[in-house]
């Protein structure tokens, strides 16, 4: 199975030392997600983006249903401001993507209880080796020193979107201020791709960050 980009962002939040999903790296993943359907949808000529803001294109809606529901929420008519599109339905997205996971072997969910109390979904990754190896990639998209514009527009935005959310399972904070110029570098590359959507992800990740929002299983 070919995973979506947003499956893709999904799993690279796992810390694969510790076998989990660690709180710090849940902050913001549901814009996470977003941001990877709103990438494939500007890689598939199916909105457009000037000014800071957004607008759908038309066309056939794409095969993948998350994808499918974000490219719905955008206007077809006037464009609109980013942010709301990555942020206001964050805390729906990450239930769709999981269960297309869990659907193709990728997760495992299971009902457990937070402190005996409190219900919760735990998820586990039925293939850790194959997520060290993706943020191994991520991770070599800034490290091995490629041109920004040779680098695909998928791979550019795992390795800006972890850097923006701080994923820490992908960045240490010392990666992040050692690489901090090829890091930017990258982001300038992006924004000239897709013009306003990550510094609108940022935006959001903060807020939640702020509230201690953005967090899910």
């Amino acid at each position: 199975m070919i995973q979506t980009l947003p499956q893709r962002l999904y799993l690279l939040c796992y810390t694969v030392d510790k076998g989990k999903f660690q709180l710090d790296n849940l902050q913001g993943r549901g814009q996470l997600l977003r941001a990877g359907a709103l990438t494939e949808l500007a890689r598939d000529g199916l909105l457009g983006a000037t000014g800071g803001k957004v607008v759908r294109k038309p066309g056939k809606a794409p095969d993948d249903s998350f994808t499918a529901a974000v490219w719905g929420d955008l206007p077809d008519s006037k464009p609109k401001g980013w942010l709301q599109f990555v942020h206001n339905k964050a805390h729906t997205a990450e239930t769709p993507v999981r269960d297309q996971l869990s659907t193709a072997g990728e997760v495992a969910v299971s009902r457990g209880k937070v402190m005996g109390l409190i219900p919760t979904d735990r998820v586990t990754v039925a293939h850790p080796e194959k997520v060290r190896a993706l943020q191994e990639r991520v991770r070599d998209t800034v490290l091995s020193g490629a041109v920004p514009a040779s680098i695909p527009l998928e791979e550019l935005a795992m390795a800006v979107f972890a850097a923006e959310l701080e994923v820490t399972c992908v960045w240490s904070r010392e990666d992040l201020r050692t690489h901090k110029q090829a890091l930017k570098a990258l982001a300038t590359r992006f924004d000239e791709i897709v013009p306003g959507l990550r510094m609108a992800l940022r935006d959001s990740y903060l807020s939640s960050r702020a509230v201690g929002g953005g967090w899910s299983a």
